[in-house]
C-alpha cells in the first residue's frame, strides 16, 4: 500500500460567488472573552433531533442575575438528514454573544449529496433575561464528499479550519473558517482507502483516519496542524484524543502491529545545537 497521501486544492469559484454579505457581516471578530466573563455564562443550549434528523430542536436554559429558566427556542433546518453537528467557541462583540453551529447534511439535494449549512447564534443577555437569535449565514454544497443512505458524518474543527467527511468518501475536506470558500482534499490512498474517523486533541491538532475495520485491511492517516499544516502521514489508523468528547471506535480500524518505522528523531533545519564544550 502507498503511504503517501495525495493532497489536492479544489478551489471552487463558485463557492466565492456564493459569499453572501450576510456571512461577511456574521464573519467571527476577533476580540474575544473568556467563557467566564461572558455575559451568557450561566446559559447553556439543548439540542434535540426531529424524526429522520430532519429537523434540529434548541432551547435556551439557565439563569441571570435576577432571573432563572428558559429563555428561547427555535428550529435548525430542515435537513435531509443533520448526519453532524459541531458549535464554535464564543465570542463578544457589540453587546451579544455569537457562537456558529455546523451542520453536515448528508442526504442534501436528491439525498445523495453533502453540504454544510452553516448558522450565526447570537445571545443577548441582561439582568432579567436573554434574547436568542439564529440565522443561517452561509450553505456549502461539497460535491466531493459521497452522501446518502447509509453515509455517516465526521466534522472537527480547530481556531481556524472546518474538516469534513463520509464513510462514503476517500477523501476529507479542510474549510477555512473565514470564508468557506477554499476547500482542500485529503486522501488519495492506493489502494483507495475511505474515511473512518475525524478526531482533534485540545491543541487543534487533528487526524483524519482511513480503512476498513475488518481485520487485516489496509489503513491509513493524515495529520494537520493547528495552523492548518500537513503534520504527517502515512500508514496506521492514528487518531487524536481530547478531554472534551469520548471517541467512539465502533468503526474504527484496528492493528496488532506497532509500526516502528513511525519512531524517529530528527534535528530541526537551521537549528544550531550546543556541544559538549559549549560551542
Amino acid at each position: 500500500m502507498s503511504r503517501t497521501s495525495i493532497k489536492r486544492a479544489l478551489i471552487a469559484s463558485s463557492f466565492a460567488l456564493a459569499l453572501t454579505a450576510a456571512f461577511s457581516a456574521g464573519a467571527q471578530p476577533v476580540a474575544q472573552s473568556t467563557t467566564s466573563a461572558l455575559p451568557d455564562a450561566n446559559l447553556y443550549t439543548s439540542y434535540y433531533f426531529g424524526s429522520g434528523y430532519q429537523n434540529v430542536t434548541w432551547i435556551v436554559c439557565g439563569s441571570t442575575a435576577a432571573t432563572e429558566g428558559c429563555y428561547g427556542s427555535g428550529t435548525l433546518g430542515p435537513f435531509g438528514k443533520a448526519g453532524a453537528l459541531l458549535q464554535s467557541d464564543p465570542v463578544e462583540y457589540e453587546g451579544a454573544v455569537i457562537r456558529y453551529i455546523y451542520v453536515v447534511d448528508t442526504a442534501a439535494g436528491t439525498g445523495k449529496s453533502v453540504k454544510l449549512d452553516v448558522y450565526k447564534k447570537s445571545d443577548v443577555t441582561t439582568n432579567t433575561g436573554n434574547t436568542t437569535t439564529v440565522t443561517l449565514v452561509k450553505a456549502v454544497p461539497l460535491p466531493q464528499l459521497v452522501g446518502g443512505a447509509g453515509a455517516t458524518a465526521y466534522l472537527a474543527a480547530n481556531s481556524g479550519y472546518l474538516f469534513v467527511g463520509t464513510n462514503l468518501s476517500t477523501d476529507a475536506i479542510k474549510l477555512e473558517k473565514t470564508n468557506l470558500t477554499n476547500t482542500f482534499a485529503y486522501g488519495g490512498f492506493s489502494p483507495a482507502l475511505n474515511l473512518a474517523g475525524i478526531s482533534a486533541d485540545s491543541s487543534g491538532n487533528v487526524t483524519m483516519t482511513y480503512g476498513s475495520a475488518a481485520a487485516g485491511g489496509f489503513t491509513g492517516n493524515i495529520q494537520i496542524g493547528a495552523d492548518g499544516s500537513l503534520l504527517g502521514d502515512g500508514g496506521g489508523a492514528w487518531v487524536s484524543l481530547n478531554p472534551a468528547i469520548g471517541l467512539i471506535t465502533d468503526a474504527l480500524p484496528t492493528s496488532d502491529t506497532f509500526p516502528v518505522n513511525k519512531m524517529h528523531v530528527r534535528l530541526k533545519k537551521n537549528v544550531v545545537t550546543q556541544g559538549a564544550a559549549g560551542q
